[in-house]
C-alpha cells in the first residue's frame, strides 16, 4: 500500500491506466552483478542512481459489503549513505557497526554528489484510491523477521488484500495451490507496506557492496529505518499516522526502530504491533546457568499438552485460558523458587516440583528428576508425542508430523511440521501474485528466507540481544506512542510467558503503563493461518488504531 505522489502516480496513468509488467528485460541493467556492469566509464558514473521503475497496479475488493478501490505498487527503493554520515552511527541507541571494509576496496561504489547507493529494498504497498487528506488515512510499515526472512508470511497469510488458500486451521491444502481474496484485510483501515530486509525477498545490496554491512542488529534497523523514512517522504506521508508492525525476530526489529526513527529522523510513531515477541534473547537460550527459558516455556508446554489430550481428565475438562494461567501461576513461583535454590533443593522439594512439572506437561516425573527438572524446547518437541510416533510443531504446536525415527528418544529430526504445513502454498502464492497480479516481473529468486548468518549482534555478542531497552526509550519519550502485544498459546517459538515477563521487567513509569495491551490467540507463531484468529486479530487491530489515532494531549507543562 504505498502512496505514490500525485504527480508520480499521473505520469504512470497516462502511460496506460494499469501499469505496464517491470519485464526483466527492462531491470537487467539494475539487477545484474557481473563485471560488465562495472565498466560503463566515467560518464555512466557521473549519473545519479536512478531506482528502477515500479509496477503499479488497480484493484478491488469488497469488504464488510463494501467496494474498496486501491492500487498496489510494487518494486524498489534504493537506500543511500551520504557521505560523512554511515548508516550506523555513534550516539544515536545503535552505536557500533559493522567490521565490513567492502566500502574501502578500490572497486566499490564511490559517492556521487554526496551519496553513495548501497542497497536495493523491496516492497509491496496497498493504497486506497481517493484519499484526498493523507493525515486522516494511516500508513502501516509491515515486516516478518528471521534474521534472513522477507515479508511473505504477514504478506501472504494476514492483513493483505489477497492471501493464500489454507484450511480453517491454517493447514495446506493439496497442491496445486490458490490464492483467495482476504475478507479480513486491513486495507480498510490502514496502507500497508510490506518491507524485505537486505537479502531477502528480491532485496540485495549494489553491485560491490557486501551484503554483510547489512546482516546485524543495528545494521538492518538502520537500513530499514531509512527505508520507512524515504518512503515516507517520497510520498508524503509525514503527517499520516504511522504503525510498525513486527513479527517474531521483527519484533526486535521493530523496537529497536521505535528509538532508533524518533533519534535519527524525528519520526514519531502512533503504535508499534509486536506479532509473536522477542525483545530479549535471554528467555530463548536454553543453557543450565540460565534458568529464563525454562521457566517461560512451561506454560507453552501445558497448552500444547492439553491440545494434544496428554494431561489428566481434570486439567482436560479446562479451557486452554485457564490451564496457561495456572501454569503461570507455577512456573512463576513454585518453579522459578526451585531453580533459584539449584543444587541446594531438598529431594522431597524436587520430588514436588517434578510432579507439578508431570502435571502440566503429562511427561512422568522421573523424566524431569533426571534432568534435573529443566527439559529444553528440543526435547519436548520429540518427547510429547514419542508414543504416537510424531513430532510436535515448533512454530504452532498444534502441528504435528511423522517422526524420521519413530519411537527413538534420541531421535535428531531437522525439521518443523508446522513450517511445512505453510511454506508451500505461501511461496507458491506469492511467485504466482507477484506476476500474475501485481505485473512485477524479475529473474531473480524471491528468497522467502534464507542465511544471512553470522549475525552481527554487536554489543551483545558476548550476552543477550535485547531490544526491550530501545521500546521502553521511546515510550518514556513519546507519551502518545501506544504498543500492542500479540500472543499465541500454541507458540513455541516465542513463548507468551516470556513475551509477558519481558515486557512486565521494562519498568516503565506507570503513566505510559496503559499504553501497553496484550492480546491472545488460540493459534501460533503466525497467528492470522487459523481462521478465527484472524479475524479476531482485525476486530483486535480495530481497537488498537482507534486508540492510538485518538488521543487526547498530554500536557507536559502540568504542574
Amino acid at each position: 500500500m504505498i502512496k505514490l505522489r500525485f504527480t508520480q502516480l499521473l505520469a504512470l496513468l497516462l502511460l496506460g491506466f494499469l501499469a505496464s509488467p517491470v519485464h526483466a528485460a527492462e531491470l537487467k541493467a539494475d539487477l545484474k552483478v557481473d563485471d560488465k556492469d562495472s565498466d560503463k566509464g566515467d560518464k555512466a558514473d557521473a549519473k545519479p542512481e536512478a531506482d528502477p521503475p515500479l509496477s503499479v497496479t488497480a484493484h478491488t475488493i469488497t469488504v464488510d459489503g463494501k467496494v474498496i478501490k486501491y492500487h498496489a505498487t510494487a518494486g524498489y527503493i534504493i537506500i543511500k549513505e551520504e557521505e560523512g554520515k554511515p548508516m550506523v552511527r555513534p550516539g544515536l541507541g545503535l552505536d557500533g557497526g559493522s567490521d565490513d571494509k567492502s566500502s574501502d576496496s578500490e572497486d566499490a561504489p564511490k559517492f556521487k554528489n554526496g551519496v553513495k547507493p548501497k542497497a536495493k529494498v523491496f516492497f509491496t504497498a496497498y493504497t486506497l484510491d481517493d484519499v484526498t487528506d493523507p493525515s486522516t488515512r494511516p500508513l502501516t510499515f509491515l515486516f516478518n523477521g528471521g534474521p534472513g526472512s522477507s515479508s511473505i508470511w504477514l504478506h501472504m497469510g494476514s492483513v493483505a488484500p489477497r492471501r493464500a488458500v489454507l484450511t480453517d486451521e491454517g493447514e495446506a491444502p493439496p497442491p496445486p495451490y490458490k490464492l483467495m481474496d482476504n475478507a479480513s484485510t486491513w486495507l480498510d483501515r490502514t496502507d500497508l507496506v510490506f518491507i524485505d530486509p537486505v537479502s531477502t525477498g528480491y532485496s540485495r545490496p549494489m553491485p560491490k557492496e557486501d551484503a554483510k554491512q547489512f546482516h546485524g542488529l543495528k545494521e538492518d534497523i538502520a537500513s530499514v529505518g531509512d527505508f520507512i523514512r524515504m518512503y515516507t517522504s517520497r510520498n508524503e506521508r509525514w503527517l499520516s499516522p504511522k504503525i510498525v508492525m513486527g513479527e517474531s525476530y521483527g519484533t526486535t526489529r521493530a523496537a529497536g526502530l521505535s528509538d532508533y526513527l524518533q533519534n535519527r529522523y524525528g519520526l514519531y510513531l502512533n503504535g508499534i504491533i509486536l506479532v509473536s515477541s522477542v525483545l530479549n534473547f535471554q528467555a530463548l537460550e536454553f543453557t543450565p546457568q540460565n534458568p529464563d527459558p525454562y521457566i517461560a516455556f512451561i506454560p507453552s508446554f501445558a497448552t500444547a499438552a492439553w491440545y494434544h489430550h496428554k494431561l489428566s481428565p481434570d486439567m482436560q475438562a479446562k479451557s486452554v485460558a485457564d490451564v496457561a494461567q495456572e501454569a503461570r501461576t507455577f512456573a512463576g513461583g513454585e518453579y522459578t523458587l526451585a531453580l533459584m535454590q539449584g543444587d541446594r533443593i531438598s529431594d522431597a522439594d524436587r520430588q514436588h516440583v517434578a510432579n507439578q512439572l508431570s502435571h502440566f506437561t503429562g511427561i512422568p516425573s522421573g523424566e524431569f528428576k533426571l534432568l534435573n527438572l529443566r527439559m529444553s524446547d528440543g526435547i519436548f518437541f520429540k518427547r510429547l508425542l514419542l508414543a504416537d510416533g510424531r513430532y510436535l510443531g515448533r512454530y504452532d504446536s498444534r502441528f504435528s508430523g511423522l517422526s524420521y525415527t519413530p519411537g527413538d528418544p534420541q531421535q535428531d529430526d531437522d525439521y518443523d511440521p508446522s513450517d511445512e504445513a505453510v511454506s508451500p502454498p505461501m511461496n507458491a502464492a506469492f511467485n504466482d501474485y507477484v506476476r500474475r497480479e501485481l505485473k512485477y516481473e524479475s529473474d531473480l529468486p524471491y528468497e522467502g528466507t534464507t542465511d544471512v548468518f553470522p549475525w552481527n549482534f554487536g554489543d551483545a555478542g558476548n550476552g543477550f540481544p535485547n531490544t526491550g531497552d530501545d521500546l521502553r526509550k521511546a515510550m518514556t519519550r513519546n507519551p502518545y506512542l501506544k504498543v500492542w502485544v500479540t500472543c499465541s498459546y500454541y507458540d513455541m517459538a516465542t513463548p507468551f510467558f516470556e513475551a509477558e515477563s519481558v515486557v512486565a521487567g521494562m519498568n516503565l513509569a506507570p503513566s505510559i503503563r496503559s499504553n501497553l495491551r496484550f492480546t491472545y490467540y488460540e493459534s501460533g507463531h503466525m497467528l492470522y493461518i487459523h481462521n478465527p484468529s484472524r479475524i479476531k486479530f482485525k476486530a483486535d487491530f480495530i481497537n488498537f488504531l482507534s486508540d492510538a489515532t485518538s488521543q487526547p494531549v498530554v500536557h507536559a507543562t502540568a504542574p
